[in-house]
């Protein structure tokens, strides 16, 4: 029998590969919305109860971001599958051991783990503290899954002495993540693919290629879908087709399969049939600069329609963490900038389900915060966030990316605007002291809603 190779889509960055009766699984999201607010794009439903009854040989993560290894739906699977995954936390692997997997294994780069016919390997990141890309050989075939990395030189190298490379599956949206949270200070972003990632794919020379990750959108009412992705599916086939004309670029919608034949030849394969496409398949982002973005009020008023709203005691939980816990974090974490080693002040912002305003300022003084009269001096930073997202982060685990955070929507005195140029955005006070020094937040959270 010829040799060949099944690669199916589930979302995202998720993946199952088949050959000789084996299946393997990658970076398993069986959840929509996942992240709390990524809606697969195009649309879907996922089956439950069929997923139970899959069977994997063995399923591999890349790394312990929320969109790609979520305990939500590892709960799916049976608790002999065997899981490998790369991360450089010990806390990720307890976690998936409370769930009960009992088949454990961190992924180390360049050593490969063979499962049947398959040979996987995970290959360095850019930020290699974080995430990792697989090499899948089986059958003669050899394919190259970036996951959402990014790629350096000296891996690049390594990578074409690797091949030739039948398959990749590169991730296809330069994501502004960043620059949504500041919109008035941020350039849209240009509509075409970087030219590193051009060069790179020439260098890998693979016969096919398909465009990966980022399958989600956000709320059907949010500005983001507008401004979020740059890159739509045919604006990537264009450039990819004219840079690779010997290359095929290959859309592989959620649900959809594909046979690999050693032969080189790619066909049709029977879908997975515990994904139901909901509506046309074939759509396509629209990107629309910087999209005029609702005031951060407005959002508010949006999630409370969508239902997010905060009862008594979680609104006392956020006030109290604006008036004290805030406080007691913000020396413990440092920024990436010297633009707080002067003194600050900030202003926090947050928006009720009626869109009303409270507001807090501090004195930021180098490690210290300490709450600032209104009069206190000249504003040198703000921050705007809805509650609920405030909550969210706090007791759910949310990500930067969901909560809505408008940072500097305003134009300050002259000095401070001249000092904010060379100041990262990332370095905001409320983002340090939710996110620097935390890590699984997310992952803690499903277990608590599990019960483990």
């Amino acid at each position: 029998m010829a040799t060949r190779l099944t690669v199916s889509r589930i979302l995202h960055a998720g993946y199952v590969f088949e050959c000789e009766g084996a299946r393997i699984a990658f970076d398993t999201i069986f959840e929509n919305p996942f992240s709390r607010n990524c809606h697969a794009f195009p649309d879907l439903r996922f089956d439950g109860a069929r997923i139970r009854e899959q069977r994997f040989d063995a399923v591999f993560i890349s790394h312990f971001h929320d969109d790609h290894c979520s305990l939500e739906s590892l709960d799916l699977l049976a608790r002999d599958t065997p899981l490998y995954i790369y991360c450089i936390f010990d806390e990720l692997f307890a976690m998936v051991r409370r769930l009960g997997f009992t088949d454990v294994h961190p992924l180390r780069l360049n050593e490969a783990v063979t499962v049947g016919p398959f040979a996987v390997t995970p290959r360095e990141a850019m930020d290699a503290d974080v995430d990792s890309m697989f090499q899948v050989r089986a059958a003669g075939l050899n394919v190259l899954n970036v996951v959402d990395s990014w790629i350096d030189d000296g891996t690049l190298a390594q990578l074409v002495r690797e091949g030739p490379w039948d398959m990749v599956l590169w991730p296809f949206q330069t994501m502004r993540e960043l620059e949504v949270l500041a919109p008035s200070r941020a350039a849209a972003a240009p509509p075409e693919l970087p030219q590193e990632w051009i060069d790179q794919l020439q260098a890998l020379a693979p016969r096919y290629v398909v465009p990966s990750s980022c399958q989600f959108v956000q709320e059907p009412w949010s500005w983001y879908n507008r401004a979020f992705f740059p890159i739509p599916y045919a604006q990537f086939t264009r450039e990819v087709g004219e840079a690779l004309p010997a290359a095929q670029v290959v859309r592989l919608n959620p649900g959809v399969s594909v046979r690999l034949d050693g032969d080189g030849s790619l066909h049709p394969a029977r879908p997975l049939d515990w994904i139901a496409p909901v509506g046309e398949q074939d759509i396509d982002y629209v990107y629309e600069g910087n999209a005029a973005p609702p005031h951060t009020s407005e959002i508010a008023r949006l999630l409370a329609g969508d239902g997010a709203l905060l009862t008594d005691a979680q609104q006392g939980r956020v006030l109290e963490y604006c008036r004290s816990g805030l406080l007691h974090k913000y020396g413990d974490v440092e920024a990436a900038s010297d633009y707080f080693d002067r003194p600050r002040i900030w202003q926090l912002t947050l928006y009720d389900h009626t869109g009303a305003a409270t507001q807090f300022r501090y004195l930021l003084d180098g490690v210290s915060a300490t709450r600032a009269a209104p009069d206190a001096g000249p504003l040198g930073w703000t921050t705007e966030i809805p509650a609920v997202k405030l909550y969210a982060a706090l007791e759910l685990g949310e990500s930067l990316t969901s909560m809505y955070m408008r940072i500097n929507d305003t134009v300050f005195d002259a000095d401070t605007e001249r000092d904010l140029q060379d100041a990262d955005v990332v370095d905001d006070p409320l983002i340090r002291c939710l996110f620097s020094d935390t890590f699984g937040a997310y992952q803690a959270a499903q277990l608590r809603r599990l019960g483990r």
